[in-house]
């Protein structure tokens, strides 16, 4: 792997080639996807590698002091090897990063392989491919938040620490002396807690940009409407509470400070910065002066930091962890926004010239980050194919639609539904023989029939809806797409990973992500209500989703697995879809075991238990059988979270523990959700809107499946990570 090194007493960068750190208990080992640069702490670094012996000294005067206590304790010979021995050895860069979990450390299993994490600390989370980072610096990266923001999480902590220190409440007003990555994020966090701000900055664009982040006003110091507007938003009281976020020699932000405060303000130093304070201004003021260290407690404490050890909530609220997750939940809200400061993402090909350029003053950006792989597998990377739907275009009159299949399940819960929809035309019945077609077109009162799909395509239909069998779906699908149609298959999606390679390609290509798979249990009244059920409950769930297919009768072509899939692969989206639906998260790895009795038959590999982890933390079991009594129904889901406990019974009834109660609901008849399923598809295709399941969705779904039998074959877990189209 590669590492970015600095050479202290010539100021030499290089990318490294290194060994791998190796995994040690109370870690993870994280490949790297994200690594945000410090302009201010690495900034500083490289530019004091660049001095020479004599500039070094002035610049850490911190450092000379221990030089000269060891030169008394040890002798000028022993020191001055010592120094040279230190100076003259690589040196990590790089503090803050995001990646996804490779492998998990005994004492660290909160975490799991393929999980999407942002990691802290000095000599952990460095400029490197691969990074293995102690469990107390490491946090879950949520849903929804950009990994290349996330990788920010250190830096951002840095301010939330900055603004725990200040004790601000509601209504207050902050000031904010300067205004680069660190200042610039106090401002949204400030802002994002009811605080009035006013920033104060050297570079009029970055009081622009501060102003664009939620400052009431953003001025250079020498500006005369400064005390002006600090009186009028106070109403004349003065500033709460000063930040200093600016580093250098000037005592100039102090000086400031005491003018714009308040009696008895606050006053919060986070930058390295001049402190030189004017005693008779602050006495007179009598002005509490706090500093804010690093991103939390537990910086500094290598029992917290290596050791593991975390300090009670009672007693510290707020540790450097929960700063960070702190962080990423703002993120994750909106309250956080990262991407009008990050001013550019370099390969990290390119490191050792854009960090020399740093040094060397070239570079006015206030954050940038490596991309440490241009070709981060696609399944860990923020999907992209429902970005697409930005592109559509609603229908203005009825959709049009063309039926290819009319087989026992479509002409029994699809097509009398659509037949009905008011909003729809049937255009066009498609079969393998020309009887069933017109059979087809007779019953439900399509337009025309015919036998080539290919030909129905070239048509003016809006929608193609695919209920063929299995074999046959992804390539239909990838034509229907190409097409430009909308479409709407019946489970699989494909049968093995080329099948859904061609359907992605497809939908890419052609710029087309209207495609929508048959999952239709989520659509289910009671589903729903499962749902609502634990909509306030923001926790892992655990589920186990039972299904007793039943035993298959003799010549049934599921049995034709090498040519159709398995009857497990046609199936078994519809429950991973479930879990998918109720954690709203994405799958990260799949275990699947099958029975295997001494005398095995294909149907006895139809009979498999497969474990889903989430990234959320979510876990789901699925147990599907076909051994069972055939009287047993078909169908039950559990559900278990934070105190809450739901079983569904086959879509007939449900029940609901939560507290001391037990709610017991019954439904009028089975229903799974192929008419609302069905009404919502049509909608979404009239409107121009997302497919009511989203389309990276659709992908995970169907790899989880195909995940599944790689387990089997492999007898081992299967990160999706590693099993990617």
């Amino acid at each position: 792997m590669r590492q970015i090194s600095q050479n202290y007493k010539n100021g030499t960068i290089n990318l490294e080639t290194v060994n791998t750190p190796k995994l040690k208990s109370g870690g993870i080992l994280v490949q790297t996807h994200f690594s945000a640069i410090s302009m201010g702490t690495e900034g500083m670094k490289i530019r004091e590698g660049g001095m020479s012996m004599l500039g070094k000294a002035r610049a850490r005067p911190d450092q000379v002091k221990k030089v000269i206590e060891s030169v008394q304790q040890q002798g000028l010979k022993s020191t001055y090897e010592k120094v040279m021995n230190k100076l003259d050895s690589l040196t990590p860069l790089g503090y803050s990063i995001s990646g996804t979990v490779l492998e998990v450390g005994k004492g660290a299993e909160e975490f799991q392989v393929g999980q999407r994490v942002a990691c802290a600390g000095v000599g952990y989370a460095n400029h490197a491919e691969i990074n293995f980072v102690p469990k107390n610096l490491v946090v879950p990266v949520p849903k929804g938040v950009r990994m290349e923001d996330a990788a920010f999480t250190t830096i951002c902590s840095i301010a939330m620490q900055g603004f725990r220190q200040s004790e601000m409440q509601l209504g207050e007003t902050a000031c904010v002396i300067g205004l680069g990555l660190i200042g610039q994020i106090l401002v949204q966090i400030l802002t994002a807690s009811g605080i009035n701000v006013i920033g104060i900055d050297l570079v009029q664009e970055r009081c622009e940009l501060a102003e664009l982040n939620g400052a009431f006003c953003a001025l250079q110091p020498q500006d005369e409407r400064l005390m002006q507007k600090s009186q009028t938003l106070t109403d004349g009281l003065g500033i709460d509470c000063t930040f200093i976020a600016a580093g250098g020699s000037s005592n100039g932000p102090v000086e400031i400070a005491h003018k714009l405060a308040r009696d008895r303000g606050r006053l919060v130093d986070i930058g390295k910065t001049k402190l030189d304070l004017p005693w008779n201004d602050y006495y007179e003021k009598e002005l509490d002066v706090r500093f804010a260290r690093s991103y939390g407690p537990g910086r500094y404490d290598s029992n917290y930091e290596e050791g593991g050890i975390d300090y009670p909530v009672g007693y510290v609220r707020w540790t450097e962890r929960r700063n960070m997750q702190s962080v990423l939940r703002l993120m994750e809200k909106g309250s956080l926004d990262m991407r009008p400061l990050i001013g550019s993402v370099e390969p990290f090909d390119d490191a050792e010239r854009v960090l020399k350029s740093i040094g060397e003053g070239e570079r006015k950006d206030i954050a940038i980050a490596f991309r440490h792989n241009d070709d981060i597998d696609a399944f860990q990377s923020s999907p992209n194919r429902s970005a697409l739907n930005s592109s559509l275009d609603s229908i203005g009159d009825k959709v049009k639609v063309i039926a290819i299949g009319a087989g026992n399940y479509a002409s029994s819960m699809l097509l009398p539904h659509l037949a009905k929809n008011p909003n729809v035309i049937l255009h066009e019945v498609v079969t393998a023989t020309s009887l069933s077609a017109m059979n087809a077109m007779n019953k439900f009162g399509f337009s025309r029939s015919s036998t080539s799909f290919e030909d129905a395509l070239l048509g003016e239909a809006d929608a193609a809806i695919i209920t063929t069998r299995h074999q046959s779906h992804a390539l239909m699908v990838s034509a229907a797409i190409k097409a430009n149609k909308a479409v709407y298959v019946e489970k699989p999606l494909a049968i093995d990973l080329e099948g859904l390679a061609s359907v992605d390609d497809a939908v890419r290509s052609s710029a087309n992500p209207r495609l929508m798979v048959g999952f239709n249990r989520r659509f289910s009244p009671l589903m729903r209500k499962v749902k609502d059920s634990l909509s306030e409950i923001n926790l892992p769930m655990v589920m186990n989703y039972r299904v007793h297919a039943g035993q298959l009768e003799e010549g049934s072509w599921y049995l034709k697995s090498d040519e159709h899939g398995s009857r497990f692969e046609g199936e078994a989206g519809h429950f991973f879809d479930v879990f998918a639906f109720l954690t709203n998260s994405r799958p990260l790895s799949v275990f699947a075991r099958c029975l295997r009795p001494p005398n095995i038959s294909k149907d006895d590999l139809d009979n498999l238990v497969v474990t889903v982890q989430y990234e959320d933390g979510s876990i789901g079991n699925l147990l599907y059988l076909t051994q069972g009594n055939k009287k047993v129904p078909k169908e039950s889901l559990e559900v278990f979270c934070g105190g809450t406990s739901i079983q569904l019974h086959n879509f007939e009834s449900m029940k609901i523990y939560s507290g001391d109660k037990c709610n017991k609901i019954k439904a009028r008849s089975i229903d799974k959700g192929q008419k609302n399923e069905l009404l919502e598809v049509v909608s979404a295709i009239k409107a121009g809107s997302q497919m009511p399941i989203s389309i990276d969705c659709l992908f995970d779904t169907t790899l989880a499946t195909l995940a599944s039998t790689e387990s089997l074959r492999r007898g081992e877990v299967v990160c999706l990570s590693d099993f990617s189209i």
